[in-house]
């Protein structure tokens, strides 16, 4: 080999060799990420209720049977009494990690009110339940609705 091309053979493997040096210390560059930073810790989420306890209670007095019920005791005591929808429990109840107002339909009376239903209504305004404390178990709406209609027929009878 003469002096030139060991030279210019020399020259390529430098080259070659520290390419591959390059090639190889990039992979490893890359193998290994910088690390991310630690999260924050996360602040606590406070949810707001979507449905106010006044506008549960709005919902309440619109129930046809509720309404029914009101006007029947203003008849019947001569406007003397009427109907309410008052707060049993200023405490949410929590059914199935749902929480509700805990309201009830009463018949209000100069020396006192009566409870005549319990009711549950969701803080996001989704669902009311009926508190039947009689067999101690909640029901749909549409449950309740049920045993009202029956209770009505029986009695017509």
């Amino acid at each position: 080999m003469t002096t030139r091309a060991a030279a210019t053979f020399t020259l390529r493997t430098t080259l070659a060799a520290l390419a591959l040096s390059c090639a190889v210390t990039g992979c490893k560059r890359a193998e290994r990420p910088a690390p991310a930073p630690a999260p924050a810790p996360a602040a606590p989420v406070v949810v707001a209720p979507a449905h106010s306890k006044e506008q549960a209670m709005a919902t309440l007095l619109e129930l046809p049977e509720l309404k029914a019920w009101s006007a029947q005791i203003e008849k019947r005591t001569g406007g003397k009494a009427h109907g309410a929808v008052i707060e049993d429990n200023p405490a949410p109840r929590e059914v199935n990690g749902k929480k509700y107002y805990q309201l009830s339909f009463v018949e209000n009376r100069p020396q006192d009110a009566r409870r005549q239903e319990s009711f549950l209504v969701a803080q996001d305004g989704s669902e009311i339940l009926v508190d039947d404390t009689a067999s101690n178990t909640l029901l749909s709406l549409q449950e309740w609705r049920r045993t009202i209609e029956r209770v009505d027929l029986k009695s017509a009878n």
